[in-house]
């Protein structure tokens, strides 16, 4: 159902997607649930949603990658 894959938009950015695809079978307040719970647990957000000609709904997701920086202290 989901794949996930990263690409570097350029500059410092990081983006971690998942594709998601979605039958038709399922209702718009499913899809909503779906989403809006995938955005506030999972921390991701919508980048792009399309409609087929077959009913299917194509969902890419996207997060931010956040690196943490090494730091020293001096002492």
């Amino acid at each position: 159902m989901a794949r996930i894959q990263r690409r570097p938009p350029g500059r410092g950015i990081e983006w971690e997607y998942e594709t998601l695809v979605l039958p038709k079978d399922f209702s718009r307040n499913v899809v909503t649930r779906l989403l809006v719970d995938r955005a506030e647990h999972g921390g991701w957000e919508l980048d792009r949603l399309r409609i087929g000609h077959d009913g299917k709904r194509r969902v890419v997701l996207r997060r931010k990658i956040i690196r943490q920086r090494l730091t020293l202290f001096a002492g």
